[in-house]
């Protein structure tokens, strides 16, 4: 048994809610612990699983969030910035599902957010789970 931390950047709740809900249903399957923590966006998400890796307290680690593309050039940096800080992570051996969603608009969202529908925090969960098999594997 493992412990993964999802760290969440909860904007959208009612997508928030299924996003975190489909990742604690993975982690829980296969006999996992969890805990949930709340960051203020999808920015801070990479930097939070970086201090918590540090601590040396989880095992692995599932990010969630959702940025949805508005008027600005905003979507770019948000999406861009925190799916690279979480490469950034993976890259240094912390095992880590992204499960932030970047999506043109809320019906986007809300289909990949549900876990009866595709499930977005669940496959994250399972991609997390993924690496940390593998990081046990090779250490």
């Amino acid at each position: 048994m493992a412990k993964f931390l999802i760290v969440e950047a909860r904007f959208y709740d009612h997508l928030n809610d299924m996003l975190v809900a489909g990742a604690k249903a993975a982690l829980k399957a296969k006999g996992h612990e969890v805990e949930v923590i709340t960051v203020p966006g999808s920015l801070e998400i990479p930097g939070t699983i970086a201090m918590a890796a540090e601590a040396q307290l989880y095992d692995g680690f599932v990010a969630i969030g959702v940025v949805i593309r508005g008027e600005t050039y905003h979507f770019e940096i948000v999406a861009g910035e925190s799916a690279r800080g979480i490469m950034a992570l993976t890259m240094d051996g912390i095992a880590i599902g992204n499960g932030i969603l970047t999506v043109e608009n809320e019906a986007q969202a809300l289909v990949r957010a549900d876990p009866k529908q595709k499930d977005k925090g669940g496959e994250a969960a399972v991609a997390a789970m993924a690496l940390l098999n593998l990081q046990n594997r090779f250490n």
